[in-house]
């Protein structure tokens, strides 16, 4: 049946892991640059939902006292260039390629002593380049941003993360735009004109680049920055230990408590916990999430905390267009099917409704509309609670679809509700380890790669999944080993039953601190679109819409929003 899975269980194993570090300096122009290492390992088990801790855990950071940005981690030869491959037998030649030419980001040519010499949004300011009179719906506005630092001085080196729409409160419409970086402090946002009426342009500085440097240098080299409780129980044994996805020098400790090591027998994904002094590693029952302990130091911290997300100011004119004939450039009557490019805009808000520009989407606006696309489907989700918001939004749409009490957490399921009036079966559950959340067990925890392994497939069959918001801490390389395994048995899956319906929800923003930045996220997105562009899924891009809503930064889109996601997810089941 689709959706069918099974637990493999956990062995414990000795497995050396090593860490992939390298360090050069560059010699000439530049001082001493940053090197990057991705640390890489291919040892996590199953990824869960995310879930802010509300059930005791405190987001601690240790304030280091010191006045410095301290980065021991440098990059690799040129200054842009802050991603290195991995040996990874399953990623090829040809996907380090594009991974390293999508994943480089520009970084700030030397170590930051103050405040005042990083990207200030309050000097910030941009101007519309191509400012007319006239414009007409699917006309182009041009807009260059300046980045200045707090002296009011034009920042000479690019790496700020900037975001741009244009938008119009009155008739809830918004279309994210695209931000070109010129390396120089300057930026170019290309923004297209989809509704007729008026429109303003907004640019927002998400992270100034040295802040940018603060999250890389923090995601390369301290995974431990969120950890993990492993709970051992035997009789009325107890026992409590940490664990976590890599075995690093902060889980090793000493060495006298290390490692029970866990392997999925079907993915082949491993998990870390330090044994416990009393029972057997076998004896593992429950995982919940740790505690947070980045280390940053008292600039680093102000960096994040003061120039993190500020709306920049202007007094640019309000935009008119108007619309000429049957405009073509804001309608695309294509079928919703797999295989389609997603562009930039990839569609828009109007009246709180979203227009997709990358096929004939529909809005399903009563339970019968959404029904009747379910009929005879078995659906699949694997995720994190965004995805969550989807299943619980349509049980909360159609009626009919009745959850069963499976008696299993709330936060990290798993999750079935089924509807006999039109044979529809929905399961939600977590993409595994690492997750954030209250004490689970473990056996209801599954890999996205284990869960399809066990899938048949076929016609009725509909898989949905998304994975990124618990890997924002890691190193870059483990989070596309994970991609690269999921691919694994998604390619599989569609081998052998290639009437499968596959669907990715991409990344959403909302984060915004060192445990999961926008811009963490928007690495982790860009990579998983590079490692799919060649495998017949759908990707559903919810990024451009959370950018560019009006609704509050939150990594939970309100209800307005996930319904536009879910109904452009449907336009693609019942297409």
């Amino acid at each position: 049946m689709c959706g069918s899975g099974n637990f493999n269980g956990l062995c414990s194993k000795n497995l050396t892991h090593q860490w992939k570090m390298g360090s050069r300096l560059l010699h000439g122009v530049f001082i001493s640059l940053i090197l990057v290492t991705i640390v890489f390992s291919a040892h996590i088990l199953w990824t869960c939902v995310f879930s802010k801790p509300d059930h005791g855990e405190m987001w601690l950071v240790d304030v280091v006292p010191t006045n410095q940005i301290s980065v021991n981690l440098h990059f690799h030869g040129e200054r842009e260039q802050t991603f290195l491959p991995t040996n990874d037998s399953l990623i090829s030649t040809v996907d380090w390629q594009y991974l390293t030419e999508t994943l480089q980001w520009p970084l700030p040519p030397e170590t930051l002593s103050s405040l005042s010499d990083s990207t200030d949004p309050a000097r910030c300011s941009f101007s519309i380049t191509n400012n007319r009179s006239q414009y007409f719906v699917g006309d182009v506005v041009i807009v260059t941003i300046t980045a200045r630092n707090a002296n009011n001085k034009q920042k000479v080196y690019g790496g700020d993360f900037f975001q741009a729409k244009l938008y119009d409160q009155e008739l809830k419409a918004s279309a994210y735009g695209e931000v070109t970086d010129h390396d120089n402090g300057t930026y170019t946002a290309r923004l297209v004109l989809l509704w007729p009426g008026k429109s303003r342009v907004s640019v927002r500085l998400v992270h100034p680049s040295e802040a940018v440097l603060v999250l890389t240098k923090n995601r390369e080299q301290d995974p431990d920055k969120v950890y993990f409780s492993g709970y051992f129980e035997e009789g009325t044994k107890r026992e409590t230990v940490i664990c976590n996805a890599l075995k690093s020098s902060r889980l090793v400790g000493d060495g006298s408590q290390c490692c029970c090591e866990y392997k999925d027998q079907v993915s082949g994904e491993y998990w870390y916990c330090r044994r416990p002094s009393s029972l057997s590693c076998n004896t593992l029952v429950y995982h919940s999430m740790g505690g947070y302990q980045a280390k940053l130091s008292e600039l680093e911290a102000s960096l994040l905390k003061r120039s993190t997300n500020v709306e920049i100011q202007s007094d640019q004119p309000v935009i008119h267009a108007q619309k000429q004939g049957n405009d073509k450039r804001t309608q695309n009557w294509k079928k919703c099917q797999p295989g389609l490019q997603t562009p930039i805009p990839s569609g828009f808000f109007f009246q709180d409704g979203w227009t997709s520009l990358v096929c004939d989407a529909r809005q399903f606006t009563t339970a019968e509309t959404v029904s009747t696309c379910l009929k005879d489907k078995q659906i699949l989700m694997m995720g994190d609670s965004t995805l969550r918001q989807w299943f619980e939004h349509l049980e909360k749409t159609v009626p009919s679809l009745k959850r069963l009490n499976l008696h299993t957490s709330d936060k990290s399921g798993p999750f079935e509700s089924v509807d006999l009036q039109s044979n529809t079966r929905i399961i939600w559950r977590t993409h595994g380890l690492p997750l954030r959340t209250s004490k689970t067990p473990l056996a209801d925890l599954h890999y996205i790669a284990s869960e399809l392994e066990g899938l048949a497939g076929g016609k009725h069959c509909v898989v949905v999944f998304t994975i990124w918001a618990h890997f924002t801490t890691y190193p870059l390389g483990v989070y596309l080993h994970r991609l690269a395994i999921i691919r694994r048995a998604v390619s599989s899956l569609l081998r052998r039953a290639p009437d499968t319906l596959v669907l990715i929800k991409s990344a959403n923003t909302g984060y915004k601190d060192v445990y999961g930045s926008d811009w963490l996220s928007w690495q982790l997105d860009k990579a998983l679109r590079v490692m799919f562009r060649d495998v017949p899924v759908v990707l559903i891009d919810v990024w451009q819409m959370t950018s560019c809503h009006y609704s509050p930064d939150n990594i939970h889109p309100p209800p307005v929003v996930v319904k536009n996601e879910v109904d452009l997810f449907l336009s693609f089941v019942c297409s």
